[in-house]
């Protein structure tokens, strides 16, 4: 760093990850022709157009993402992708860094102001920045909140708007009421009336597209009892969580998704099915495939399941080609 810099400008580069934009020279006590010299002499390098770092090399993720920040002006705040991938949000990820902008304002940012290997800067528009904006976080950006229901907005289907709104809950970084009352605060909200019934799923225990899918497709669609999710189970000094339990008739429902199982986990699932198994339980597990392609089928074997358990409901058929009504 140049040395015999004004200590408001100091703390700012400290702040900011070595990253400094024009607009924030003056008020921290720096002329801009210190800028040009330093960058001339190359001991600074220009990053965005108006934005500077004070060292040399490849940046940071950090310092890219300040200055993606001090390119889009004062207010400015990182969302959408972006601020999910700060606030450890589990999902789909991209390089180029979103950031959110008071809706007045024109950030058109050309693709010619990028020096080769930086990230584009995807700048999205809004009304609400005041409110979305987290007063305290470091770089700034949206409230996990409203950073969820912005990712629902740009979700291509419901099964990305649920797996956003999952990735949140399951993770801890906020609840479905939370999220709801977040929803009823905007006049527009895309996929409105999807993404509260999958918050109504989420908070009765369904943490997965897999599990939302069995939910659907083979309970709600063929008049299945409904089961309890992500039931706790206490086997000695462990535990563990059943994902779709029938305690009435001493039935659980196992799914294993797409992910791909190591050996070890495998027979931690064998030795729980088999404890289990004593305590006079039926674990029936399934596949991805299982659910996605033969709901039919797997409703038609769950249900003779629990008629032999005791179950004296009613098979519903989903549709003309339905199989599952010959139970």
């Amino acid at each position: 760093m140049a040395p015999n810099l004004p200590t408001d400008c100091r703390e700012l580069l400290d702040r900011q990850r070595g990253v400094i934009a024009r607009w924030q020279a003056a008020p921290c006590g720096l002329d801009c022709s210190f800028i040009d010299n330093w960058v001339r002499r190359g001991r600074w390098q220009k990053l965005y157009s108006g934005v500077y770092a004070d060292y040399t090399g490849e940046p940071a993720r950090d310092s890219l993402l300040w200055a993606a920040l001090c390119r889009s002006g004062p207010g400015a705040a990182l969302s959408h992708f972006t601020a999910a991938e700060l606030d450890g949000i589990r999902g789909r990820r991209t390089e180029a860094i979103h950031v959110a902008v008071p809706g007045r304002r024109r950030a058109r940012i050309a693709e010619s102001e990028y020096q080769t290997g930086l990230p584009r800067i995807v700048v999205h528009r809004s009304r609400r920045i005041g409110q979305a904006r987290h007063p305290a976080k470091s770089p700034p950006r949206t409230r996990v909140e409203e950073t969820v229901l912005d990712l629902t907005e740009l979700a291509p289907d419901v099964d990305e708007v649920f797996a956003w709104l999952s990735a949140a809950c399951a993770g801890r970084h906020t609840t479905p009421a939370r999220l709801t009352a977040a929803a009823a605060d905007r006049a527009r909200l895309r996929w409105r009336a999807e993404v509260l019934a999958a918050l109504g799923e989420v908070s009765q225990g369904t943490h997965t597209i897999l599990e939302r899918r069995y939910v659907s497709n083979v309970e709600h669609a063929h008049g299945l009892p409904q089961a309890k999710r992500q039931v706790k189970k206490r086997r000695g000094p462990a535990s563990a969580y059943l994902d779709n339990e029938y305690a009435d008739y001493g039935v659980v429902v196992e799914l294993d998704g797409l992910a791909y199982h190591l050996v070890e986990d495998r027979w931690q699932d064998i030795h729980r099915d088999n404890y289990l198994a004593r305590s006079g339980i039926i674990v029936l597990r399934y596949s991805w495939a299982d659910i996605t392609t033969r709901p039919c089928q797997v409703a038609m074997e769950i249900a003779l399941v629990l008629r032999g358990r005791g179950w004296t409901g009613t098979v519903r058929s989903c549709s003309a080609s339905c199989k599952a009504t010959a139970a």
